[in-house]
This record gives structure tokens, sequence and C-alpha cells, in this order.
């Protein structure tokens, strides 16, 4: 759902005054831009609400780059003409939607997917009372939206290059390969099932079947590029492995970043990947580690020494770990703590000062236990 506080609702008759101010009212933090001629016709409340005397056009341009959402209770018509010296690309250009004057129909106008207008415009016609008006394919069809799956969830395109050309083969109901090795299980959000021409495969190998005009893979492993598929596959990145780290005193950012990714190349794990760096609660303030957090969007998860040595069957206890802390270990432990899975992807590993063990996360048993106590970092970008 489109954050509510980036959106400004616009209005230039008396009718459209009154019905952009019932919605500001029910909008989070949104903003009000109406025609100075109609204050009368709206209550006195405290809010965001700017009466302006400017044609529709500047007030737009003045606005368009400043919102997530722009609704407009203006003419279909009238909206396209003021927005089109304003356009970009769908990656930058702010939702668009239109409601007319007696509130019967919200027009998804403009970033239908990208900007979120298509769910928006549901979420505005179920407020309203309203008619939603949709006209992307992939909405229509109650299909597999290729540009945005998984956005919700925190996937990522590992590359846009063949998105329209997927994108069609999907609309156009042409078999498609579906594979998914990592990542939640979610992923499909539409009250309708799965569209039969999309073929859930149980393996990589399934995706070799020359029916399928198309592929889309759900994966946190590199992928060779000679791989015969990659002409007509898109491929997603789930946020799906777990870092468990461990570090000398005084282990620097450079220490820590050269190790990890050399770790997962050796491994053909990609780091488009990451979900978090796991630790024990003494290096919760390790600056190496924190500045790798920070830098690389993850959070932080540190676990007590309590809880680490209750981890059974560790595939290499540390005496060392043992003696200096009392705990059986930290990379390993840590990132089968943070995962909630049952093994490791890759065991630990060691440089002369940094310590690295990798799971995948085990989205069918939760996100991290509430145990651990994140100590910084954030949403991955």
């Amino acid at each position: 759902m489109i954050a509510k506080e980036k959106i400004a609702v616009i209005a230039i008759t008396k009718h459209g005054a009154v019905l952009a101010e019932k919605l500001y009212q029910s909008l989070d933090q949104s903003d009000l831009f109406i025609s100075a001629k109609f204050k009368k016709e709206i209550p006195a409340k405290a809010g965001r609400i700017t009466f302006t005397v400017d044609p529709i056009k500047v007030v737009t341009e003045r606005i368009f780059s400043s919102y997530e959402a722009l609704i407009y209770a203006v003419s279909l018509g009238a909206v396209v003409r003021t927005i089109a010296p304003f356009l970009k690309d769908k990656n930058s250009d702010p939702a668009v939607l239109v409601i007319d004057d007696n509130a019967n129909f919200v027009i998804s106008v403009l970033s239908g997917h990208v900007g979120g207008a298509n769910e928006l415009t549901e979420e505005i016609a179920k407020l309203l009372g309203a008619q939603p008006v949709i006209t992307t394919a992939s909405d229509v069809g109650k299909t597999i939206p290729v540009d945005i799956l998984g956005r919700e969830l925190g996937w990522t395109l590992d590359s846009k290059e063949n998105v329209t050309k997927v994108s069609a083969s999907v609309v156009n109901q042409e078999p498609i390969g579906f594979y998914q090795e990592a990542g939640e299980p979610g992923w499909w959000k539409r009250e309708t099932p799965l569209p039969a021409n999309i073929r859930l495969c149980r393996s990589f190998e399934e995706l070799d079947d020359p029916a399928f005009k198309a592929v889309l893979i759900v994966t946190d492993k590199q992928l060779p590029e000679d791989w015969p598929l990659r002409s007509k596959a898109v491929v997603y990145r789930p946020k799906s492995l777990v870092l468990g780290m461990g570090c000398d005193k005084g282990a620097s950012l450079q220490d820590i970043e050269d190790f990890v990714f050399k770790t997962l190349t050796a491994h053909g794990l990609s780091g488009k990947c990451l979900k978090a760096v796991s630790t024990v609660d003494l290096k919760a303030e390790e600056p190496g580690l924190k500045e790798f957090a920070q830098k690389h969007g993850l959070p932080l998860h540190c676990f007590t020494r309590e809880d680490i040595n209750q981890v059974q069957d560790l595939p290499n206890p540390s005496a060392m770990a043992m003696k200096h802390i009392g705990a059986i270990g930290v990379a390993e432990p840590s990132a089968l703590l943070c995962s909630g899975a049952e093994a490791l992807l890759v065991p630990k590993v060691k440089t002369a000062r940094v310590t690295l063990a990798i799971a995948r996360m085990n989205f069918k048993s939760g996100e991290t236990p509430a145990k651990s106590l994140t100590a910084v970092g954030g949403p991955h970008v």
C-alpha cells in the first residue's frame, strides 16, 4: 500500500472540493489543494489545506515530484493534459488517480504497478463506494505482475532486461515456468487461483521444458552467464540470506565486507539477497559490524550467550569462543537462530580477524526470533 503521508488531493470545482475534503479527512497525513474560490465549502478544520489561486497546471508543476500519489477530483481529459509535460518514466512518476465529481468512478491513470496506483484505486473506490477503473493487463487478467512480483516482500529484480517481453507472454497466457527455491512462499496475493498457463516447477531442471515461452525464478543463487534460458527469464532476488558473524575487536569495515562478498561469490550466492547480520550481544557495538550493517541497509541481530548455547548439533563448535566468552560459537549459532533454519548454507569459514557462516531464512517458521536484540540497521536499499 502506498505511503499515506505522501498523497496530494487536488480539486478545482465546487463538487470536487467537497469530495476532495471528504477524501482528505479519511487519509492519514495527506495534503489538500483546492481552488481558493471554494474555501467556504470546506469546514474549518485543522489540517494541511492549501487554497490556491494558481491554475491546476501550475499547482501540478509545483507538487508533481513531491508526492508519491496525486488524486484529482477533476475530469480525466483535463488531468491528462495537465500532467503530460511533467512525465518522465514509470520508475519515478507518481501514482495518478482521477475521481469524477459524483464519485461514481475512481480511475487509475498513471504508475499503476510501480507507483501503486492500481492498489490505491481499489482502496479509494472502496472508501467512496465507487467503481474502480483499472486497465493494466495483468490486473485485469488476474495474473502475475512481472515487474513488481514480491515487491511488498522485499524482492527485487535481478535485471529489468526481459521484463517487457516476459510480461507479454504472461498476459497473453502463453506457457510460463515458475520455480522458487528461496524467499517467502506467500507471493500470490490475488483471491483468484494462479492462472492455468503458469506452471509451478519442482526443480530448476524442469524449467528446461521447451514448451515454456518464459520462465520466472525466485532464487538467492547466482546464475551462470551462459545459462541457455537467460534470454527468456526474469529472476527475482528475495531477502533470504542471513550472515552469522564474529570478529576480533577493531576488525574494519573493509575486513568484513571483502570477506563477506568473497564468500558469497565462492558459494554461488547473490549479495542482492542479504536480509540480516547476526552475532553475539557482546559484539553489538563493534564498529566494523555496525558500519557493514548500516552501509548495506541490514538489521544487526544480537543474541545472548544463553540463547546461543541452546543451539543443538552445531557443525563446528568453537573451543576458543567457549574459553573467551562462554559460548559454543558465534557465527554458526547466530546464523541459525536468526534464520530459523535447521542447517547452514555455508558452515563457518574464517580469516585472521573475521568468522562467517551463512543460513537461508526459514520463512515457514516466521521471522527472526523475538529474543534477538536489533542493534542497528533498517530496510535494504
